[in-house]
């Protein structure tokens, strides 16, 4: 784990933004599509987590940016090119634009000033979306990455982070995959080598925390 004063020169408010990914109802709500991921967000406490730094974020001035999948009724440039995009079609809840499904579910909180930036395609939050020309916009140096999955959302996002010179930050407890065991290897293993992994606690210390 980082120190704290380490941690603190990352989450300067001016420099920071805060992502929360697929954080929606359809994806963590009560009627998921994906209710075993569903179940252990929620078990877990990570999308409690999650909205514990939303709130943070808000009442400290960090900018906060809600990524969400969704996908036309019509299906109209979507991807099929991978099992997972074939198998998301025949579930019984779709991601469909303007439904309930594709709302950020409570306990999160959206506030006027958020982004929330929605993607037709992919696996990633962040590639091929407008969220890099926002975080450049403005001003972006770290990014605090939570929400689901650690899988396949999680990862992609890490990566494309990086790969475009963002510092990331992960707390760890702040994101949740299946089966659950597979989280905290994945993180230990793969995210480790290239992000900043902590705690949700020791992000809200430093947001919460006197500058110096």
């Amino acid at each position: 784990m980082p120190s704290s004063e380490h941690l603190s020169e990352l989450l300067d408010p001016a420099g920071t933004v805060l992502l929360t990914i697929e954080c929606q109802q359809g994806v963590v709500g009560q009627d998921s599509a994906l209710p075993e991921l569903a179940k252990e967000a929620r078990s877990s406490g990570v999308l409690a987590r999650v909205a514990s730094l939303v709130d943070a974020a808000h009442e400290c001035g960090v900018q906060v940016v809600h990524a969400v999948a969704e996908r036309r009724p019509d299906g109209r440039g979507a991807n099929r090119n991978a099992r997972l995009f074939r198998a998301a079609e025949r579930l019984p809840v779709q991601q469909l634009t303007g439904t309930t499904a594709v709302r950020v579910a409570p306990p999160i909180e959206v506030a006027e000033e958020d982004f929330v930036v929605r993607r037709l395609h992919g696996l990633s939050p962040i590639a091929g979306t407008d969220v890099d020309p926002l975080l450049r916009n403005l001003g972006c140096r770290t990014l605090v990455v939570t929400g689901v999955s650690a899988n396949i959302a999680v990862p992609n996002a890490v990566f494309d982070a990086v790969n475009r010179g963002y510092t990331v930050v992960v707390p760890a407890d702040a994101i949740a995959g299946v089966p659950a065991e597979y989280t905290p290897a994945m993180i230990r293993n793969t995210l480790a080598l290239v992000a900043t992994i902590t705690t949700t606690d020791d992000v809200l210390a430093c947001l919460k925390g006197p500058r110096r």
